[in-house]
């Protein structure tokens, strides 16, 4: 069986993040990996309580926790190394107890990264705003376009080799990381998939689509992004 190791970014999430870590499949991971990112709430000790190894990341932004939890990671032993790395979002809106169905392909060698669609799964009514699914049609119809991939959402539920993902050079430091992971996947040849995963109301606001700020400076990211890669 592969190691497994679960990376989970988290801002403010004091109520929603032991949820998050009691519903990951046990037996399957051998690490959950908790990244307080600069929170002013107790995300770190909720998530410590519940059994997490949390590390502290000061600098605001997605791919600032990401890259802290994959930097994590690599400084491993050969032996306590993760073969295969899980990315999820701490709010409790991806269902951790469907990880086995992202991992399924890359344990019988089908794929080396798989991205959890929200698109083909089952969306709770109001999960994910006008503007979240206007934003992952134009970024993945641009991937389509651009990279000759097939994509239908970037969403943050995905799983992936750790050697591949280290092969791609992650830098995007917020709200392009998930799209720079897609976009140098197709540029390098990785052989990927999307499976359909469940998708609910998160708890809280979000800290993105919750507001027109946000929405604004992500939906210009991603595009940047997409671009900025080819």
């Amino acid at each position: 069986m592969p190691r497994i190791s679960v990376i989970i970014p988290a801002y403010n999430e004091e109520k929603s993040i032991s949820h998050v870590i009691s519903a990951i499949p046990a037996k399957l991971v051998q690490e959950v990996i908790v990244v307080n990112n600069n929170s002013s709430d107790n995300t770190a000790h909720v998530a410590r309580s519940a059994g997490a190894t949390v590390l502290d990341e000061p600098k605001p932004g997605y791919g600032n926790a990401c890259l802290k939890g994959i930097a994590y990671a690599a400084a491993q032993s050969a032996a306590l190394q993760p073969d295969i790395i899980v990315f999820l979002d701490g709010d409790y809106s991806d269902y951790p107890e469907e990880m086995p169905l992202l991992l399924e392909p890359i344990v019988q060698g089908r794929a080396d990264m798989v991205i959890g669609s929200r698109a083909l799964g089952e969306r709770e009514g109001g999960s994910m705003m006008p503007q979240q699914i206007f934003g992952n049609w134009l970024a993945t119809t641009l991937l389509r376009w651009l990279y000759g991939v097939s994509y239908t959402d970037l969403g943050p539920f995905r799983a992936i080799r750790f050697e591949t993902l280290q092969q791609l050079g992650m830098r995007d430091r917020n709200y392009g990381w998930t799209v720079e992971m897609q976009a140098k996947a197709a540029k390098q040849k990785v052989r990927y998939t999307e499976v359909p995963v469940s998708y609910r109301k998160r708890i809280g606001v979000s800290k993105v689509s919750g507001t027109l700020k946000g929405s604004v400076l992500a939906g210009y990211k991603i595009i940047l992004t997409i671009f900025r890669h080819l």
